[in-house]
């Protein structure tokens, strides 16, 4: 346990501040993919998919205007429910690479101090700056893959949550 974690902080000093930066983002994007996941599979949408159609079965009539204006806000609310943290997870996402990026740009600063410093004979110092600015740069892209993924499978799982509950939601008497 205690070489993983020396080899984990080994990379984590290779790649700079930048990529302690990245790691805090992808701890809190993955905190939010979990809630997520956890509300859609553990019943917490179960529950309130549950009170929806209760409020909605427990109406005497079903076709007035004020009828159809209660199943709009029923469907309302449960859309917001369902889509809560949606936007900051897909936030989130669009960041890591951008935070890759900018850990490039550090990383690059430091090669060509080392070439001003040096007058670009150090090659062994101008190659920990290379690295220093590819492993964010590499960390970024990884890190929004995952999220991409659990997003579009989240949202997925939220579509198809809302049509089902639209269907449930029926006037037919």
């Amino acid at each position: 346990m205690a070489e993983l974690l020396d080899t984990i902080m080994a990379f984590m000093d290779k790649g700079g501040n930048v990529l302690w930066i990245i790691a805090t983002l992808v701890f809190f994007m993955w905190t939010l993919i979990v809630e997520r996941f956890i509300y859609f599979l553990g019943g917490g949408w179960k529950s309130d998919r549950l009170l929806a159609v209760d409020a909605w079965e427990d109406r005497a009539e079903r076709k007035s205007w004020n009828a159809k204006q209660i199943r709009s806000k029923l469907l309302s609310e449960s859309r917001s429910v369902i889509n809560d943290n949606m936007a900051l997870i897909a936030t989130c996402v669009a960041l890591c690479p951008l935070l890759g990026l900018l850990g490039t740009v550090t990383g690059m600063i430091e090669v060509f101090n080392v070439m001003a410093v040096t007058g670009g004979g150090d090659a062994k110092s101008m190659a920990g700056g290379v690295e220093r600015s590819t492993i964010p740069t590499m960390a970024g892209m990884v890190a929004a893959l995952s999220g991409l993924f659990a997003n579009t499978q989240l949202q997925r799982m939220a579509l198809r949550e809302q049509h089902l509950l639209e269907d449930q939601l029926t006037s037919d008497h």
